[in-house]
């Protein structure tokens, strides 16, 4: 088969370190990863010096997620709408720790990491080992949580898998809730806001707006061109609109939006914007 037939070759490629797990397909691969990423430069010089505002970003430790047909879908956090936010927010002042639930290592689509990308590579260097031995979000929150301006929730499929059933992320998220902090969420990361209605009659995020992966796309063209090799689960839009979420994108374009302190992007053509978002909030709120 040559390069070009390759390419074109939409079906899921298999993952064999899996049995009937798979990778996005050639093709997919073509429309939705590329060697660099929009990253033009950081929003602002202004830094925060002060020493004390960390991010607390919650990682996905869980690599595959099982479909409607059987079939396993070889994922993680995306690399691009982990790292790059993290870049603006590291280059910006403030200090990254890095949970999972259980506290084993978090997990990457590695296939989309942007090989080419010298802001990918600086995030990754600083950050490899924080997502390789991360901390267990239940020690975190028993430390206290007074230190973290911001709690970060990255995308990938990956997020959608145990991060939104989790009762230690639904306290976590109470607490940037309730003491004026920053959520920072994006792609499948709003997921997490699902915790929002555990034990509850209604979600803690109802009547808020986000921008997010659009169901439209999972169940349509990455079913079509092998991006995923099976209908998913469950559907995180319209599961968020039945908590009373409104998600105001129906295309991913790279839109971000702020509501309150809950700032969201639809995808990785959003992570560039949202982590510059990001910092613009950090910086006017926990700048001193």
């Amino acid at each position: 088969m040559t390069d070009d037939q390759n390419t074109q070759d939409r079906n899921p490629a298999p993952d064999p370190a899996e049995d009937n797990a798979f990778f996005p397909s050639p093709y997919s691969l073509t429309q939705y990863t590329a060697p660099k990423t929009d990253f033009d430069g950081l929003v602002t010089d202004e830094k925060y010096t002060g020493g004390k505002w960390k991010i607390l970003t919650i990682a996905t430790e869980e690599r595959y997620m099982l479909m409607k047909n059987g079939k396993y879908f070889s994922t993680g956090n995306h690399p691009v709408e982990t790292l790059l936010p993290i870049h603006h927010m590291h280059e910006a002042g403030y200090g990254i720790d890095v949970v999972t639930i259980s506290g084993g290592p978090g997990k990457f689509e590695w296939w989309a990491y942007p090989k080419d990308d010298e802001a990918m590579a600086s995030a990754w260097h600083g950050a490899k080992e924080a997502f390789k031995s991360p901390h267990k979000l239940a020690d975190v929150i028993a430390d206290g949580l007074d230190d973290y301006a911001a709690i970060f929730i990255p995308g990938g499929h990956g997020a959608m898998n145990v991060i939104p059933f989790d009762k230690d992320v639904q306290t976590a998220l109470d607490y940037f809730l309730d003491n004026d902090k920053l959520i920072i969420t994006l792609c499948h990361g709003p997921a997490a806001l699902l915790t929002g209605n555990i034990g509850r009659d209604s979600n803690a995020f109802s009547g808020y707006k986000i921008t997010a992966f659009p169901d439209s796309l999972d169940f349509g063209t990455n079913l079509e061109i092998g991006y995923l090799p099976g209908e998913m689960p469950w559907d995180l839009g319209g599961t968020l609109k039945k908590e009373g979420i409104e998600i105001i994108n129906d295309d991913m374009t790279g839109a971000t939006t702020r509501d309150r302190n809950l700032l969201s992007g639809d995808s990785p053509l959003a992570a560039n914007q949202l982590g510059k978002d990001s910092v613009t909030a950090l910086l006017q709120k926990f700048g001193n």
